[in-house]
């Protein structure tokens, strides 16, 4: 008999699909824009399933549309996703799985899922909003990238919708929350200058894993033994 859900674990799975949906629409804004700059949609669509990396796709879709090289694309798209090598990072533990399920998690390992997972006190709720935020971002955002590639032209730009604003009011949605401490609005303000310094001058992605290197090393420096092995339960991470 499976044991009942705690009120945790629904927060999490309602938590999942609403950033799941505001993520999910914007794909048709990667799609439009996708087609719009050449490729076509079974290439959008493949695209999209294969790298899953919103912030990577339309890095890809940038240069092409600037006529760049597949060389360049294949960089900037790389040095964008690196990120999601430091969240694995963070979510692996939390999540302790094996086998196929590891793999399926890797996949999954993005923004919105790893900011719903942290976010949660519970290991059984971080699971829940893991696996809730990631597949449904993977779902709602592939139909809709499929859908924007198939409108093209007609939709016109996707912005103009509000389509572009979705995700990151999600996201803040999110992070809102954990700022309510001084050392974690220090490291957000930390983290926003050093973006905001180097956008200017250095290539795409460059200024997102600087201003993560810099919360990692804030991190580092503050935390103390006894917070070495806490996990999702409230603890420093």
């Amino acid at each position: 008999m499976t044991p009942p859900r705690s009120p945790a674990t629904d927060a999490a799975a309602r938590q999942g699909l609403s950033v799941a949906v505001a993520t999910g629409l914007y794909g048709v804004s990667f799609g439009a824009l996708a087609v719009v700059a050449g490729l076509s949609v079974a290439q959008t669509a493949a695209l999209s399933l294969l790298l899953f990396s919103g912030g990577s796709q339309f890095a890809v879709v940038g240069v092409v549309a600037a006529g760049g090289s597949p060389v360049a694309a294949i960089a900037t798209s790389t040095l964008l996703g690196a990120r999601n090598t430091l969240y694995g990072a963070v979510v692996a533990p939390l999540l302790d799985v094996r086998g196929w399920r590891r793999v399926a998690a890797a996949q999954l390992t993005i923004d919105e899922s790893t900011a719903v997972a942290v976010a949660q006190r519970d290991p059984a709720a971080v699971r829940t909003g893991f696996w809730v935020t990631g597949i449904g971002v993977f779902v709602l955002w592939n139909v809709f990238t499929l859908v924007g590639a198939l409108a093209g032209d007609a939709l016109g730009d996707p912005r103009a919708w509000g389509l572009d604003a979705a995700a990151a009011a999600a996201f803040l949605a999110l992070v809102w929350p954990r700022l309510s401490g001084r050392l974690a609005q220090g490291v957000a303000a930390l983290a926003a200058a050093v973006s905001l310094a180097l956008v200017p001058v250095a290539p795409a992605g460059v200024p997102v894993l600087a201003a993560a290197a810099a919360a990692v090393v804030v991190g580092l420096v503050t935390s103390g033994p006894g917070t070495s092995g806490t996990r999702a339960t409230g603890g420093a991470r």
